[in-house]
């Protein structure tokens, strides 16, 4: 069972960030639950088995204020995606900051190693407005991002991190973590 945590502040940005994740995993026939982030519980991280934070958009920051509703990141044993927001939610908790750079449209990234399916050059979409530099803290593999870090992961917890929108572009790569 997958935690589908929504951090958009604006209702209708659901149908844009989270609903196209829902749609990846029914298609897959993944079951899930989704929860905005300020009422995820212990029960709800217990429930499942693994949990993708998604993202939000470009001017919904909210999130950032309430980092604290994410303390349990640290701590958890179950995997974790974190996309664009969701990414920098999992910098914030490991004591990253947040960085201001806008990046919109389709671009091209560059996977040395595999990341959740991703190898070589791989066409992305980016849509945001703040990053979190992961070279710089401790415990983290950069994967992709030469200027920004754009996927990461946790050198000794699945917890993994994409700075740009896998479910525009890259859906496989929700696949992958889910399905493994």
């Amino acid at each position: 069972m997958i935690l589908v945590i929504n951090i958009c502040k604006e209702k209708l940005h659901y149908y844009e960030f989270v609903k196209p994740i829902c749609d990846i995993l029914e298609k897959n026939e993944i079951k899930y639950f989704v929860k905005y982030y300020k009422e995820v519980d212990k029960k709800d991280l217990d429930k499942c088995n693994k949990i993708v934070i998604c993202g939000t958009s470009l001017f919904d920051n909210e999130f950032i204020k309430n980092i604290k509703k994410f303390s349990w990141i640290k701590d958890i044993e179950k995997p974790v995606l974190g996309i664009c927001g969701g990414m920098q939610i999992i910098g914030l908790v490991f004591g990253g900051k947040i960085r201001k750079m806008s990046e919109i449209g389709f671009y091209s990234e560059y996977f040395d190693k595999n990341f959740l399916g991703l190898l070589g050059k791989c066409e992305v979409y980016h849509l945001h407005n703040n990053y979190v530099d992961f070279s710089k803290i401790k415990y983290f593999e950069v994967f992709c991002g030469k200027e920004f870090s754009q996927a990461i992961k946790h050198n000794e917890k699945n917890i993994y991190g994409v700075l740009f929108h896998p479910e525009v572009r890259q859906k496989g790569l929700i696949e992958e973590f889910c399905l493994s």
